[in-house]
C-alpha cells in the first residue's frame, strides 16, 4: 500500500514537470494552474491504471494450474469512469493439481479448495474447501480443521456450471 502512495505521488510529480515544462516552452502563456492540474492527473492516471490492471497482475502470480472460474465486475460512485468500464474486483479460483477425485457408492465425488480474491484497500485471500458430487451436481462446504461436510449449506450447481465443468473434468487420482 506505501509503494502505491509513493509511486502515486512520483506519479503526479513527473506530470507536473510535464506540466512545467510545457508552460516554459510556451513562453508562460499557459496558464499557472496547469502544472498542479498536469500533476493531478498524473496521479489519478497512475491509480486508475492499478486498479484496471489488479485482475491481470493477480491471475500472472498463480500457479499454470489455476483456472479462473469466474469474476466480478462493479462501478462505484466515486469512479465514474467504472459505470462504461467495469473493472474486475473478485474473481474465482480452482487449482486443478489439488482436485482429489474419489470413487464411491456409484458417484464421482471431488474434493477442493476454492479461492476467493478481493480488492480492497489490501487484498482478501478466502479459501473454502469443498465437496462436489459430480454426478447429483450437489457441492457442500467441508469444515475447515475436521473436513466434515456442512449440510445445511448443501446447493445444486447448474449443468453449465464452470466450476462443475472444471472440477469433474480433473482425472481421479
Amino acid at each position: 500500500m506505501i509503494w502505491h502512495l509513493i509511486a502515486a505521488v512520483f506519479a503526479g510529480l513527473a506530470a507536473a514537470g510535464i506540466g512545467l515544462i510545457l508552460r516554459t516552452l510556451s513562453g508562460k502563456r499557459l496558464p499557472k494552474w496547469i502544472v498542479p492540474v498536469f500533476g493531478g492527473l498524473g496521479m489519478l492516471g497512475y491509480q486508475i491504471q492499478v486498479e484496471y490492471s489488479w485482475f491481470d497482475h493477480k491471475k500472472a502470480q498463480l500457479p499454470d494450474t489455476a483456472i479462473v472460474i469466474s469474476t466480478d465486475r462493479s462501478s462505484a460512485v466515486w469512479r465514474p469512469w467504472t459505470f462504461a468500464f467495469p473493472m474486475t474486483t473478485a474473481f474465482s479460483v480452482v487449482d486443478s493439481g489439488n482436485i482429489r477425485i474419489i470413487e464411491q457408492e456409484n458417484a464421482r465425488l471431488a474434493e477442493f479448495i476454492l479461492y476467493q480474491f478481493e480488492r480492497h484497500h489490501t487484498d482478501i485471500l478466502l479459501t473454502q474447501p469443498y465437496l462436489l458430487n459430480c454426478d447429483s451436481r450437489e457441492l457442500m462446504p467441508l469444515a475447515d480443521e475436521t473436513r466434515e461436510p456442512i449440510i445445511d449449506e448443501l446447493r445444486t450447481l447448474r449443468e453449465t456450471s464452470p466450476l462443475l465443468t472444471t472440477v469433474c473434468s480433473a482425472q481421479a487420482g
